[in-house]
């Protein structure tokens, strides 16, 4: 959701964080600021509405600088964007400021307290309360740390906080309670770094601790200690994060995701390398550590995820039950913790999750744990709650994903999900040794099958030219199709803003077949499989209304052509890997069009690259 940089150490403080903030805008952008302790001593505060640019202009007009300093880009759950709802915010004393992401459960208790006791408010936020507390310990002859601690005693919630105070302006306090989002402390020579995403500090250091659940970081310029919130200290572990800068920067591209839909080839030969042994024919996945026993003795899967990530969950239902044959559900994280669902020890649950901090299925991760579920994790972020949490980890290896639309974290996902199932199979004795084989050999060829998808790009332009001014689309799949129908339908929906409804082609007749005139274009799937026939069929119910239709389809298939009013067509791939194939010309599609809308692709209105409260 919100985007957090800290900073101590000897340079200026101001143009580290507005450096590290530009990394993470695509985790919220309706407004930014950074607080910064002044050689004078007292607390420099910028905050402006709006994207970063605008902070950046600000301080450039009027700069602030020193050696220590906070700062933050939000995504508004308290108040209106504004620039009094801004982060940092500064208590009334104006020794102590705070950058926060979450959402404090018991704000209004706490604001009614406070200002019965006098405290005067100048924002909406509930983010405003905690700053307020820590200057009332401090009140009392408590230091920072003594302060934070107490303050945080009293906040219920899943929250991050970054604290720094003009008194101690060598001292950085960041605290982690409940599953908020991720605080990230990098460890420099006499210098340290604070974030709430990896990329934010990438630049500068590699060798980076975690903060977890209920711990506090105590962060100077020497060093990191960290703590419980009741003050035990914790032996943190150092991870060294081998992402490059350089995969955090638009290169020649003009979006991030355009950058990243073009990644895809290498990314999925990243994800299948370690995992597939093509001499062996063979899938191998150290990290979930299960036996041939342990997965025969599987009664279901249960998938979670939210958005793009479930929508990769119901592909992997249909891989992972061809393969494997072990029933797969899969459910929003959102409403599983909701509704009682029935698992134990015989079931296993799997996360899909890019960033790992997602708050819906972190809670349905710890349902499940709570029901004696064997817990899995597909994601992507190094380090995140959701890569602890699990009893195995199975990671996506796509490197960071900035555009707020997922796509290269999607085929990524729906890779790890084919060899998951095809690991399973083989434990399970689904697959014998030359199936198996004959599965893990078709994937040798998907990333040069997806990098012929990607050569093309002038009819992506074209169909975005034709296409640009209408308000509604459907989109149609079946079988293992069907959820990237959804995909495509969402992807066009979250970066254009045209209103776009996927189904399975088969309730067609059920409801949608009513929307279609001349005016709302009908993307069919309809590649060469087992459903082939069944959507040709649609395809003519559509004509035969006046519909337009745009056909994906296989390379060479003259029928289809002859039938759809425009083609995509893709070059022909395994049953079951052909959603990862499929899906890559409706990213492009959606791309080309919210570039022709003239839309902002990469920061799309009201939408956070992670969601991380509910």
């Amino acid at each position: 959701m919100c985007g957090i940089v800290g900073y101590v150490g000897t340079q200026d403080a101001s143009r580290i964080i507005l450096d590290g903030l530009q990394r993470l805008e695509y985790r919220g952008y309706d407004s930014a600021g950074l607080a910064v302790v002044q050689g004078n001593g007292t607390i420099g505060v910028r905050r402006e509405v709006g994207k970063l640019s605008g902070l950046g202009e600000l301080v450039a007009a009027e700069p602030i600088t020193g050696r220590i300093g906070i700062g933050h880009t939000r995504w508004a759950t308290h108040g209106e964007p504004s620039q009094r709802n801004a982060h940092p915010h500064v208590g009334t004393v104006g020794e102590v400021a705070v950058v926060h992401n979450g959402i404090i459960e018991n704000f209004l208790a706490l604001r009614q307290e406070l200002e019965a006791a006098g405290c005067c408010f100048s924002s909406e936020t509930d983010t405003e309360v905690v700053v307020h507390l820590v200057e009332r310990y401090l009140a009392e002859g408590l230091g920072l740390e003594q302060a934070v601690r107490q303050a945080l005693t009293r906040v219920q919630g899943a929250n991050a906080f970054v604290f720094l105070c003009s008194r101690e302006p060598d001292l950085l306090i960041a605290a982690r309670i409940g599953n908020a989002g991720g605080i990230t402390v990098g460890l420099g020579e006499g210098e340290m770094f604070v974030a709430s995403d990896i990329p934010a500090i990438l630049e500068h250091t590699r060798a980076m601790i975690f903060i977890e659940d209920r711990q506090v970081a105590i962060v100077r310029r020497g060093g990191v200690q960290v703590t419980t919130l009741a003050g035990a200290p914790v032996t943190a572990q150092v991870h060294t994060i081998p992402w490059d800068p350089v995969a955090a920067a638009k290169e020649p591209y003009r979006h991030f995701m355009q950058k990243e839909i073009y990644e895809q080839a290498r990314t999925v030969t990243d994800t299948i390398r370690g995992r597939a042994d093509f001499e062996a024919g063979e899938v191998l996945f150290e990290q979930l550590s299960m036996t041939a026993k342990e997965a025969r003795a599987l009664e279901k899967m249960v998938i979670v995820a939210c958005g793009t990530s479930a929508y990769a969950g119901l592909v992997g239902k249909f891989m992972i039950e061809a393969l494997a044959r072990v029933p797969v559900e899969v459910d929003y994280g959102s409403e599983f913790r909701y509704r009682d669902p029935i698992v134990n020890n015989k079931a296993a649950v799997l996360a899909i999750t890019q960033s790992g901090e997602t708050v819906d299925t972190l809670a349905a991760m710890e349902e499940a744990r709570a029901k004696g579920a064997r817990l899995w994790a597909i994601v992507n972020c190094i380090g995140s709650q959701a890569m602890r949490m699990a009893d195995g980890v199975i990671l996506m290896h796509t490197g960071p994903e900035i555009g707020v639309a997922s796509t290269k974290a999607f085929t990524a996902s729906l890779v790890d999900l084919y060899l998951l199932g095809c690991y399973l199979g083989k434990l399970r004795g689904t697959l014998d040794k030359a199936h198996l084989r004959e599965q893990v050999d078709q994937l040798a060829r998907l990333p040069d099958l997806m990098g012929r998808v990607l050569e093309h790009g002038d009819e992506y332009e074209r169909l975005a030219n034709h296409f640009h001014d209408r308000e509604h689309f459907l989109y149609l799949g079946r079988g293992i199709n069907y959820p990237i129908a959804l995909e495509g339908a969402l992807k066009l929906k979250e970066i254009s803003y045209i209103h776009a409804e996927g189904y399975p082609a088969g309730e067609m007749k059920h409801g949608p077949i009513a929307l279609i005139d001349e005016a709302m274009p009908v993307v069919t799937i309809a590649v060469h499989d087992h459903v082939y026939d069944k959507m040709i069929s649609q395809i003519e119910q559509v004509k035969a209304r006046g519909g337009t239709v745009i056909a994906l389809a296989t390379e060479g298939d003259e029928r289809i052509a002859a039938k759809a009013d425009h083609c995509l067509f893709v070059p022909a791939v395994a049953p079951l890997l052909s959603p990862i194939v499929n899906v890559v010309p409706l990213q492009l599609l959606a791309y080309h069009l919210a570039v022709r809308r003239g839309c902002d692709v990469d920061q799309p209105r009201n939408l956070a690259k992670s969601v991380t409260v509910e």
